[in-house]
């Protein structure tokens, strides 16, 4: 990325598409939760950012998605949980690109990052209402992981093809 103020301006708007991905598809998922897409944008965040700004970007637009949805109560936990997701994917890319082709590379951090989310909030919600509920919506998370890890990867191979470098 060329300048301080591109960088700031790219991690506004991935916080922003965060944010409404997280909120324009909402499934109810069994235990308060809600099946959403703003994973795709979370992992493209991770993988064009730095680790700071991608954090920062994943965390503040899904803890907002949280706060505006009525889902308060998960805001903090989502905020740790999705920032960390991002730092997964960048540094698991990063340090897979130098043995593995892009595709791949992206496939194992995007696949790492997403377990980690179903874990986190698996742990997240067993300290709310019991880790057997709370097993509920493991599947549901999955689905979740999954639409936003393909989601991820079409939106970062739109973002290569594009004349902007970041």
């Amino acid at each position: 990325m060329k300048n301080t103020t591109q960088r700031i301006v790219l991690t506004a708007l991935l916080t922003a598409l965060v944010c409404v991905a997280t909120m324009i598809v909402k499934i109810p998922s069994p235990l308060k939760g809600y099946i959403n897409l703003g994973d795709g944008v979370i992992l493209l965040a991770g993988w064009i950012l730095s680790p700071l700004y991608g954090f920062l970007a994943a965390g503040i637009g899904s803890a907002l998605a949280d706060v505006f949805s009525g889902y308060v109560v998960y805001a903090p936990a989502t905020f740790v949980i999705k920032g960390c997701m991002a730092l997964l994917s960048f540094f698991l890319f990063k340090l897979m690109r130098k043995k593995a082709k892009e595709l791949p590379s992206r496939l194992v951090s995007g696949i790492s990052a997403e377990v980690f989310m179903v874990a986190g909030y698996f742990l997240f919600e067993g300290l709310l209402y019991g880790f057997a509920p709370s097993a509920v919506n493991i599947p549901a998370n999955a689905v979740q992981g999954a639409a936003g890890l393909i989601l991820g990867v079409i939106l970062v191979k739109i973002f290569d093809k594009s004349k902007f470098r970041f």
